[in-house]
């Protein structure tokens, strides 16, 4: 009961830490989308309008984090008895599409414009701005990414990726907009949005492969896993003789183990109960947020080549 409510109050503090990063992107995506609209008027530079279309997108996926997260952080009920954690990564795969929708209306406004050839005014201003815009979004991006990695949320991983992408672009349109500025080469700048098109399509196209690979429940990484093992493996001393049927994946920021573990002829249902748990403990230990679930099988089930050393010591 204890370790059910020290539990719960961890998630909802990791809620908590988790919603208000993704409150912070939204207002941060919302001022740029202001400025950068106000400016792409003033200009006529095709550039930054694909620049305040890149945070519109951002701004949707902010939300999607922003809900996704407060989601998946409510426990188990009876329709979702493994939890809601997937939540996020069906988030992070929608971020991935909007970014690639994204970069479609990109590609499409710059071609348009090299077509009709660009009339851009006033590139003070717009210099300004998305000069503002980089710099605000490292901050936020870097803010986020800390958050992300405290709490492993894969929403958030998402959305601090793409202000990262969007910091990345705005130093681009930031430099190209100066050399238009002091060589009047005006089809530069719809050349530049085509530059920053191509970014977003990397970015959508790594975030979604990320996310696609979760959804799959594909297995841990190796290191994750062999730190399983050899944490079984320690535990010989205490009548663990072998395991097999190990399985682990992935679903938001939490990690499910289940295997069947092997105990001494001899061993006490009661003394298997408990080395279980302390087993469980111990994973717990090396993989951060794990569910683990262990089947207590007896000695004449071991199968070849999953022996563990010392358990007869």
């Amino acid at each position: 009961m204890a370790e059910s409510l020290i539990a719960g109050q961890q998630r909802a503090r990791g809620g908590t830490v988790k919603s208000r990063a993704a409150a912070l992107s939204i207002a941060s995506n919302s001022l740029l989308i202001a400025l950068k609209l106000v400016a792409a008027a003033i200009t006529g530079s095709v550039a930054i309008l694909t620049e305040a279309m890149h945070s519109s997108i951002d701004l949707i996926a902010s939300f999607v984090a922003y809900f996704s997260v407060r989601k998946a952080d409510k426990p188990a009920d009876a329709d979702h008895p493994y939890g809601h954690d997937k939540v996020e990564n069906i988030a992070a795969a929608i971020e991935a599409l909007l970014i690639l929708v994204g970069s479609g209306v990109v590609i499409y406004v710059s071609v348009r414009s090299l077509a009709t050839g660009p009339e851009i005014h006033s590139l003070g201003i717009g210099i300004a701005v998305i000069a503002f815009s980089m710099v605000a979004n490292i901050f936020v991006s870097s803010f986020l990414a800390r958050r992300a990695r405290e709490t492993e949320s894969p929403a958030l991983e998402g959305d601090a990726a793409h202000l990262r992408t969007d910091a990345a672009t705005s130093g681009a349109v930031l430099v190209g907009l100066i050399v238009v500025q002091l060589t009047g080469l005006t089809w530069l700048d719809p050349v530049i949005a085509l530059l920053v098109a191509a970014a977003i399509v990397h970015a959508g196209v790594r975030l979604l492969a990320r996310a696609s690979r979760v959804l799959v429940d594909e297995a841990l990484p190796a290191d994750e896993l062999d730190a399983v093992r050899t944490t079984i493996a320690e535990f010989g001393p205490r009548g663990v003789c072998g395991y097999h049927k190990l399985r682990a994946r992935r679903a938001g920021s939490r990690r499910y183990v289940d295997l069947h573990v092997q105990f001494v002829a001899g061993t006490t249902l009661e003394d298997a109960h408990e080395t279980a748990h302390a087993l469980q403990d111990a994973i717990h230990g090396r993989l951060r947020r794990a569910d683990v679930l262990i089947h207590l099988e007896p000695e004449a089930s071991l199968h070849p080549g999953t022996e563990i050393p010392g358990a007869r010591e």
